[in-house]
């Protein structure tokens, strides 16, 4: 079958199921959005852009992934900047002044700091008013229509570094305006890293903008020898119709293959919106086809499609990964939230747990390029601050990875690169990529295990600790927030590299290496738990008060090294501190909170605590264009937080959530549909990824599963939980055996093997 016949077939396929499901791929806008924090969302990984009314005009809030204010961390890089000089302090009680020199600066400084581009602005009031406006999901194209019969269509180019914009039926000439960031407006906020500092703090002179017949270019000079360019052009089809395009340049380059110039652009221009938008449109169909949930709840199911829809908006392999807003900067006059920035300390990490489950391996690997990008950045900052050898990342980040301080416990935590060591182990797992385990994912899991072998010490009773440690963010920035032994939540990322360290090397036949690797994770203390089972914050140190970041409970989700399927003693620990959590309440959660709540339910098997949270998320913690904002926007009672910083983690934890309800594989089996709430009669999914590299497909009707269908991608050996009900097995040439041990069915694939279960 040719590609082309097959992109109509998928095409049609899910178009099929989109108009037979009731689920549309659609998001409507009524009213229509006033905040660009509620704007319409469209983008390609590096550039995007946000559709909204301000005041009487139509504006496009336009931004690039890589516009960076990099200036160091003023201050932050001191004789004292090192982790035995902070230990030495601490064993002193001695903490403001690391306070002043490591946390304050990030909070009093204005960068380093993600920036806005620009925007752009179109007189929409003689238009009338807007009587529609939606995004397609499917074609990440959005359209406004206003009662004058004007229409807007417009997209960010899926693979070019484009925007694009079409007005039909105009009845007036067309104008518009390009809205320069407000860099010289006066200063009032200050030291608010949380809402934002004013932009004027940056200093910046204020740029140029050059106007000449139907195009405008914004040229402005940032700090050091950072530049960008906002360049828009403009033709008229004919008296009623106007297609144009906007891009966005910097230099220096730091990711390549997103630099269009004037000419470049004209060219494009040429080419016509409708030419444009099929390839466009033919990316987002292949994204799509990648794999699709249904489940009978509506405001669950939209939500996962809105989630599904931003990380294909927000990820590319060859452009910067997720921040915490990602290509869609705030647009108030204000550098973005806690500036925009790479906290690895949870957002980056929950920003791309969907994309294992969710079979978008390509599009996540911009994370791990990341790094592997900016490992010498890394190793510098390992010696520097640590005095060590191997791979340590910092919890708070810069474009090219250099540390930015905060509160010091997290944003210079030893452990970080080891959460981060998590996905790369979970691209080998769900890809079985050879090349990319010898290359990739065990250097980088070996050089962090190097690290935390050297920053390690072995205490009187023989265990292996920190020296001292955390737990994100327990006691925020404060001298409680050190502890004298290891937390569980070092422990366990601990726990999980040098097991992911023996486990690789013992794949790559380097049995010394998985040796050496697994005699320090021997050495390793046990987790501390209460007299009741529950997983406390550490030894001696209770989990007692609602807390947003449930970073005691890493052992059992994402890290699953307690599982739900291991023993009755770990069921027991799950169980015992899940309902430590329920118990305590949600006072100081975030939105992000449920939606590592719905994960953790999920793995437990309780697939109504699951959706429960879901639901909550989805109702009181999202704008109406489903940007996760952080506080409880209902004023429930969901948390004490109830600002609107937006940030995109808590989206992407959701819909890996989801998935986790409907299939996991992270206990050395596949379960189909191992959460599902028992309301849920009508069930399916298509192609989702489990580890060994299989694609399972999963249909489940008045209440049972009618049928299984997987993939192999890889030669591998499958394990599937059979359910209760009796399954007759078809499979094809490339399956060479099978076989029944208790529940599970064993058998064995070549690439290309095909396994269907059909209930009898």
């Amino acid at each position: 079958m040719s590609i082309s016949i097959r992109s109509i077939l998928i095409f049609l396929f899910f178009l099929l199921a989109e108009i037979t499901s009731g689920q549309p791929k659609r998001h409507l806008f009524q009213p229509f959005p006033k905040r660009w924090d509620e704007g319409i969302p469209l983008g390609n990984g590096m550039l995007g852009a946000l559709i909204w009314q301000k005041e009487d005009k139509l504006r496009f809030s336009l931004d690039r992934a890589d516009l960076w204010d990099s200036r160091p961390m003023k201050g932050l890089h001191r004789n004292e900047f090192s982790y035995d000089w902070v230990y030495r302090q601490v064993l002193k009680k001695d903490y403001k002044i690391v306070q002043q020199y490591f946390d304050a600066p990030y909070d009093n400084e204005p960068a380093p700091t993600k920036i806005p581009g620009a925007a752009l602005e179109i007189n929409s009031a003689a238009l009338g008013d807007i009587v529609q406006a939606e995004l397609n999901l499917s074609t990440a194209i959005s359209q406004v229509k206003w009662s004058s019969g004007t229409l807007l269509k417009t997209f960010v180019h899926a693979t070019r570094p484009i925007g694009w914009f079409r007005f039909e039926n105009l009845h007036q000439p067309f104008s518009l305006e390009l809205v320069p960031p407000a860099y010289q407006a006066a200063v009032r906020n200050i030291a608010d890293p949380v809402g934002g500092d004013d932009l004027g703090r940056l200093g910046y002179s204020q740029g140029t903008i050059t106007r000449k017949n139907n195009a405008i270019v914004y040229s402005q000079k940032g700090w050091g020898d950072f530049a960008y360019e906002v360049s828009i052009q403009w033709t008229e089809v004919d008296s009623k119709t106007v297609e144009g395009v906007w891009t966005i340049t910097r230099s220096p380059e730091v990711y390549s293959g997103f630099h269009l110039s004037l000419n470049g652009l004209a060219e494009e221009l040429m080419k016509g919106y409708e030419a444009a938008s099929r390839l466009h449109r033919d990316w987002w169909s292949r994204f799509w086809a990648q794999s699709d949930v249904r489940v009978p709840d509506s405001l669950v199911q939209h939500q996962w499609y809105m989630e599904q829809y931003k990380f294909g908006a927000t990820a590319r392999k060859n452009a910067p990964p997720i921040s915490l807003q990602a290509i869609w900067t705030a647009d108030n006059g204000r550098i973005p939230p806690w500036k925009g920035d790479f906290h690895h300390d949870l957002n980056t990490q929950l920003s791309y747990w969907p994309a294992y489950s969710g079979n978008h391996l390509g599009e996540a690997m911009g994370y791990l390029n990341y790094f592997e990008k900016n490992k010498e950045n890394f190793k510098r900052y390992t010696k520097l601050y640590f005095g060590k050898e191997g791979i340590a990342v910092p919890g708070v980040t810069t474009l090219d990875g250099t540390e930015m301080g905060g509160w010091i416990q997290y944003s210079l935590s030893p452990t970080v690169s080891a959460w981060i060591s998590h996905h790369y182990y979970l691209h080998w797992r769900y890809s079985m990529d050879r090349d990319f385990l010898k290359a990739t994912a065990y250097p980088w899991i070996k050089g962090t295990a190097r690290f935390l072998e050297s920053i390690t010490i072995i205490d009187t009773n023989g265990r292996r600790q920190l020296p001292i440690s955390s737990s994100p963010e327990i006691n925020d920035n404060s001298l409680d927030a050190w502890f004298l032994e290891t937390t569980n939540y070092d422990l366990s990322l601990m726990k999980f590299n040098f097991k992911a360290a023996a486990e690789l090397a013992n794949e790559l036949e380097l049995a010394d290496e998985a040796d050496h690797w697994q005699q320090l994770h021997d050495q390793l203390p046990d987790y501390a738990l209460s007299n009741k089972k529950e997983l406390i914050v550490g030894p001696n140190y209770p989990f007692r008060e609602s807390h947003r970041h449930f970073s005691n409970l890493m052992a059992i989700h994402p890290l699953g090294l307690i599982n739900w399927d291991g023993s009755a003693n770990e069921q027991t620990i799950i169980r015992n501190s899940l309902q430590q959590f329920d118990s305590i309440g949600p006072g100081n959660w975030c939105g992000y909170s449920y939606s590592w709540l719905a994960n953790l339910k999920a793995r437990a098997k309780d697939g109504a605590g699951a959706l429960n949270a879901l639901q909550i998320f989805a109702r009181a913690f999202c704008s109406p264009n489903s940007f996760h904002l952080n506080g409880d926007q209902t004023k429930s009672g969901y948390s004490s937080f109830t600002y609107r910083p937006f940030t995109l983690e808590g989206n992407f934890a959701f819909a890996a959530g989801l998935q986790e309800m409907l299939l996991q594989s992270h206990a050395g089996y596949i379960e189909v549909m191992p959460a599902i709430p028992a309301e849920w009669k009508t069930v399916s999914f298509h192609t989702l990824r489990a580890e060994g590299a299989f694609l399972v497909s999963a249909d489940k009707e008045n209440g049972e599963i009618r049928s299984i269908e997987i993939f192999a991608e890889k030669e591998n050996t499958l394990r599937l939980k059979m359910p209760s009900a009796s399954y007759s097995i078809s499979v094809n040439e490339k399956v060479t055996g099978q076989k029944r041990e208790g529940n599970l069915l064993i058998v064995q694939c070549k690439a290309g093997g095909k396994i269907i279960l059909k209930k009898t």
